[in-house]
């Protein structure tokens, strides 16, 4: 851990696009991309730069910007809520009310 954080602050230093990805391999491994991002504030990210380097610096990175990473016009329209703001508290991204994947609704928890 101790190693990965230098690494985060000299890329941030030069300016390096940081992404981060998460390759499930296992069924149990599925639904946890957040801690991914909770672990990388932890390791030194600001809860927004977390969140690009899932989104919009992912897709960036793969040549997909056209596709996903934000929203937008002809993008697949893959989105979560959470209740909170992940910016001031990057946990309540693991407790996710909310998916739409390619525009379906795939989970809905919130009150009506």
């Amino acid at each position: 851990m101790q190693r990965a954080r230098e690494n985060i602050a000299i890329a941030r230093e030069i300016s390096i696009k940081i992404a981060n990805g998460f390759d499930a391999t296992s069924p149990d491994a599925h639904g946890k991309n957040a801690d991914e991002i909770v672990t990388a504030t932890e390791l030194g990210l600001l809860p927004i730069e977390a969140i690009r380097a899932a989104t919009v610096n992912a897709a960036d990175l793969m040549g997909w910007q056209d596709r996903v990473g934000a929203i937008g016009p002809g993008k697949f329209a893959d989105l979560i809520a959470v209740d909170g703001d992940p910016l001031f508290d990057i946990r309540v991204l693991q407790n996710v009310r909310f998916v739409m994947k390619g525009g379906a609704v795939m989970k809905d928890v919130i009150p009506q």
